[in-house]
């Protein structure tokens, strides 16, 4: 990106969306700030449901287990303190329970067909990096290749940030070194982010749209988004603005 993609203040973009996944697999959590950690946005993916009597290295339930599994919100009660907060979540069943409830967990037994429990873990369980982070310049892009839009909620990712040049999108940073809003938090942004069939779930009604997984294939080498590191945790916000810094 040259200088002339930039805004007059150096920004490259403006962050438009955060969310967070409080447990793996289950539906988002959107934010206007929280505090980004050195394991990524606070409260991400601390908790999962894991397959009982699964001995591999994957054991979590998922989406591409129980695509139901979207459809389930959980959220923290005092969700600027996730670490102290209680956590709920409400099925698309209609019940709402604690998190550690042990009736949730034969809920989703019941569902997976093979019993389950819940673990929590606090760096998080992520399947490669802590952070992620995707443009609204791809959705055109993915509109334009598929033939249709396509919801980037499908691809979870944890920061939407709207570009300063409409022309450059999220691989266009890779390698570089970003600050957000006033420069005391720092990213570095490592590569792209390899995709499953996760994304084919339609993140609102859970169902399955397999032609999203061609088209990504296909037209984006099977990536979107990228993954970030944290080099300097801080508090972020929608609206902040996003810098190149020297590497």
């Amino acid at each position: 990106m040259s200088r002339a993609d930039m805004s007059k203040d150096g920004s490259i973009g403006i962050i438009r969306r955060i969310q967070r996944f409080p447990v793996k697999s289950m539906g988002s959590d959107a934010l206007d700030t929280v505090e980004l950690r050195w394991n990524g946005l606070a409260g991400d993916r601390q908790y999962a449901f894991v397959k009982t009597n699964d001995r591999g290295r994957f054991p979590y339930l998922t989406g591409r287990d129980l695509p139901d599994l979207l459809r389930y919100r959980a959220r923290y009660l005092k969700p600027e303190d996730p670490k102290a907060s209680a956590l709920t979540v409400a099925s698309p069943k209609g019940g709402e329970y604690d998190i550690d409830d042990p009736a949730l967990c034969r809920e989703l037994s019941e569902a997976a067909g093979e019993p389950v429990h819940l673990m929590q873990l606090g760096r998080g369980h992520f399947d490669s990096a802590v952070l992620s982070l995707v443009s609204t310049t791809t959705a055109g892009r993915l509109a334009q290749a598929h033939g249709d839009d396509i919801d980037l909620q499908r691809f979870r990712i944890n920061l939407l940030v709207e570009p300063t040049d409409t022309k450059t999108w999220e691989r266009d940073w890779l390698g570089k070194r970003v600050a957000i809003g006033n420069q005391e938090v720092r990213l570095r942004t490592d590569r792209p982010i390899d995709r499953c069939v996760m994304i084919t779930l339609d993140p609102q009604t859970a169902q399955r749209t397999p032609a999203i997984m061609k088209t990504v294939a296909r037209q984006f080498a099977n990536q979107i988004g990228i993954y970030g590191t944290v080099e300097q945790p801080g508090p972020i916000s929608q609206g902040d603005s996003i810098r190149f810094i020297e590497a």
